[in-house]
């Protein structure tokens, strides 16, 4: 996929050390390593952490399937947070499951190794 450059990060993903691993046609995998700014009080990933890589992936994913030159917002989103996250890295894969005039419907799950950590789901708006 073709993107020109500095589309893929923002100075928010920058700080939070997301690392965009692949973008494809409605899909977009972004990594996150847990580091101590990154843990809540019990040491573990903060859930704001979590979602905001899963909002990365998912704008970054919209934009995928709509083009670079085109902006999105996030309208609306859930997240279920399945395990805690104490070390390591996570991996977030969104993914456009409707890609409209309008709105854009995503998917994203958040793995560590093999293991489900979180799942959300968000419309953006297309503007």
């Amino acid at each position: 996929m073709d993107i020109p450059a500095g589309l893929t990060e923002s100075p928010f993903s920058q700080l939070l050390g997301c690392r965009v691993v692949r973008l494809e046609e409605h899909l977009a995998e972004v990594a996150l390593a847990l580091t101590k700014p990154l843990r809540n009080r019990l040491g573990k990933l903060h859930g704001g952490a979590m979602f905001s890589l899963v909002d990365v992936a998912m704008g970054l994913a919209c934009s995928t399937a709509h083009g670079f030159d085109k902006s999105s917002v996030t309208l609306e989103c859930k997240i279920n947070y399945i395990r805690a996250v104490a070390d390591g890295e996570v991996n977030c894969i969104a993914r456009v499951i409707h890609a409209g005039r309008r709105t854009l419907v995503v998917d994203a799950e958040v793995f560590q190794n093999d293991k489900l950590m979180a799942k959300a789901q968000a419309t953006f708006a297309a503007l």
